[in-house]
């Protein structure tokens, strides 16, 4: 909108994010016909200028015609946040990719959300300086974590939170299993059960909810310590 309104423009970023919106099979046909049809900034330009000569006519129009495709975008929405709080952004890098692919590759979705898990319980075992095998399974992994951030089932006796915790449990060796079963993290056979959009959905909002989880923990327990 920059170009188009005597703001900021980069020609080389236009041309980035329009490729990589005209990849996107299910927004490609949202998209307005000035983004398709304009290769360049410079297209763009000789297009709007010709085409309304106030600023604000040229805002309306363009935010017009993005309203169909950030509306399916916002349908799309994972439950959980869309950014989770972490400093390290190795870790804000795979988030990023899960939500990215929940539509386009649901099985490597499921992957990115399996590693996603790994690296977060991986990042808080480190920052606590717990010893571990690197090749430890994702479920064993998790309980390391766990029992460090006083999240065990076994380290708590008021039912509701064994319940809760033993839930968190669960949903972890789900994860895996899904992963396992589903993701494209392993050789493919052709009766094997191809995962849905809404699998991949359902992966990377469970993925998503439990490295809040254990963030949030990780962090409330180093701030009573500190």
């Amino acid at each position: 909108m920059g170009i188009a309104t005597n703001g900021q423009s980069n020609g080389e970023e236009y041309i980035a994010a329009r490729s990589s919106l005209l990849r996107k099979s299910s927004i490609k046909g949202d998209l307005p016909d000035f983004v398709k049809e304009n290769r360049t900034l410079n297209d763009f330009w000789q297009y709007i200028k010709h085409k309304f000569p106030s600023y604000q006519e040229r805002r309306n129009f363009i935010n017009e015609g993005f309203k169909p495709v950030l509306g399916k975008l916002e349908e799309r929405t994972p439950i959980v946040e869309t950014t989770i709080r972490i400093d390290d952004l190795y870790i804000r890098d795979i988030w990023q990719k899960a939500l990215v692919r929940m539509n386009e590759d649901p099985e490597a979705a499921i992957t990115s959300a399996r590693t996603l898990l790994e690296t977060v319980c991986k990042h808080i075992v480190d920052k606590m300086n717990v010893e571990y095998d690197d090749t430890i399974d994702l479920p064993k992994l998790y309980k390391l974590t766990a029992t460090n951030l006083n999240l065990s089932p076994d380290q708590h006796t008021e039912k509701i939170f064994k319940q809760i915790l033993n839930g968190c449990q669960s949903i972890i060796e789900g994860l895996g299993s899904m992963r396992n079963k589903l993701s494209d993290a392993h050789g493919k056979s052709q009766k094997r059960a191809k995962p849905s959009p809404r699998h991949a959905a359902l992966a990377v909002n469970l993925a998503g909810s439990m490295c809040q989880f254990l963030l949030q923990t990780y962090d409330t327990k180093m701030a009573t310590v500190g």
